[in-house]
């Protein structure tokens, strides 16, 4: 029998584009369909635009590879990267939903459905045992069920479906202001505890949800290298509101947001092909979606839902694409963290602008490749909102939109 979760109505049906990047075939939709499938998929084909992807039958998607953005942006599709996936970030631009949950292709619901131990082979009775250990908070579980696939339990014994986890986490408040020592007390079986001010209890909008994973850990080169045998297997049953003035690494594989709220500011930035960085996409748009949200008053979450991921990545291939960032994101760092967007800057619009004159002036001295990033900020809120137009607006050829 099907879990309530799957059986009843999906959520924000009408309201939600999941967004995928992808150079391959999409067979990993299969495993993601009893969740997926009521959505409507955005797919942006990065690398050779001749080359045919294949689309699981009875998804409703739309697909756009580089000779689209070429075309639907023309000379300002220069802001939008090559060979990288954060090309995703187009898919956020011709969205017209107010909600977009954004997942790589090498993720799945859970292990896939490949026998995961063999009983004659000792290493892989203790790899079984290490996976399927406990832990202080929960233990990670597996069902096999009859179509082949492996279904991820959370500790109450209910499958995982971790698009409804991410809504339900932006539909209800953050907390960035004051910290509540039991975590998400919007959650049912939490609350505010003592000494939680009672005038900051009604919470923020929430503008981003920050999924995690288990298996393959989201670890730079240098630390893949020295531990090349590390796995996530810790189920943490909790959600957090990143504080306000705290930054964080933003991981892009399983992320959602309001698209409303705070989709102008994630832009994944310039990186990949002809670029002297990549790997720092995500990261980029998270540093400037989390200085934007603590200055717009907004929320950001991370925790739940896990999903699993299954591929990791050549950390020597890595190493090249994050070597400059490497060294680069310790400037990077105390640049955000020092930043004050000015009172005049009270829409995501403008408080992006106004990120982007500040990375021309101050990291332009640590590269040149900063003056190139600032002009592609400036480019893609030129591109959003030609594509975006003021409700009433009317987008027109030579200009913004008239009302």
């Amino acid at each position: 029998m099907a879990s309530a979760s799957r059986a009843s109505t999906p959520l924000l049906k009408d309201e939600l584009d999941i967004v995928i990047p992808t150079i391959r075939n999409l067979d990993f939709l299969e495993m993601w369909r009893p969740f997926f499938q009521p959505y409507h998929l955005i797919i942006v084909q990065d690398g050779d635009p001749n080359k045919t992807i294949r689309v699981p039958e009875g998804f409703d998607y739309e697909l756009y590879n580089r000779n689209d953005i070429t075309r639907i942006l023309g000379p300002r599709s220069t802001c939008i990267s090559f060979k990288d996936s954060a090309c995703r970030c187009f898919g956020y631009m011709v969205s017209k939903k107010k909600y977009i949950y954004t997942i790589d292709d090498d993720c799945f619901v859970s292990a896939p459905p490949a026998p995961l131990v063999s009983l004659h082979d000792p290493r892989s009775i203790l790899a079984f045992r290490l996976l399927c250990c406990r832990d202080s908070v929960a233990v990670i579980r597996r069902d096999f069920v009859g179509n082949g696939d492996w279904v991820a339990k959370d500790p109450s014994g209910k499958d995982i479906n971790a698009l409804e986890q991410h809504i339900k986490n932006l539909l209800s408040p953050s907390t960035p202001f004051f910290f509540n020592t039991l975590y998400d007390p919007y959650r049912d079986g939490a609350d505010f505890v003592r000494g939680y001010p009672f005038s900051l209890r009604e919470g923020v909008p929430t503008a981003v949800s920050h999924g995690l994973w288990l298996n393959i850990p989201d670890y730079d080169a240098p630390t893949q290298l020295v531990k090349p045998l590390e796995r996530n297997t810790r189920y943490v049953d909790a959600i957090l509101t990143i504080p306000k003035g705290t930054l964080f690494p933003m991981c892009g594989m399983n992320l959602a947001f309001d698209r409303e709220l705070i989709g102008p500011a994630m832009y994944f930035g310039l990186m990949g092909d002809g670029q002297p960085i990549g790997r720092y996409d995500d990261m980029w748009a998270g540093w400037c979606t989390k200085v934007i949200t603590d200055h717009l008053g907004l929320g950001v979450k991370t925790g739940l839902p896990y999903i699993w991921h299954s591929k990791a990545s050549n950390p020597f291939v890595n190493l090249k694409k994050e070597y400059n960032g490497i060294f680069w994101q310790e400037e990077l760092i105390p640049f955000f963290q020092s930043i004050s967007l000015p009172k005049e800057a009270t829409t995501v619009q403008k408080c992006y602008l106004e990120l982007a004159k500040q990375v021309r002036v101050k990291l332009g001295k640590v590269d040149g490749y900063f003056n190139k990033l600032a002009d592609a900020m400036v480019t893609w809120i030129e591109a959003w909102d030609e594509l975006n137009p003021p409700k009433g607006g009317v987008t027109t050829a030579n200009g913004p939109p008239k009302k």
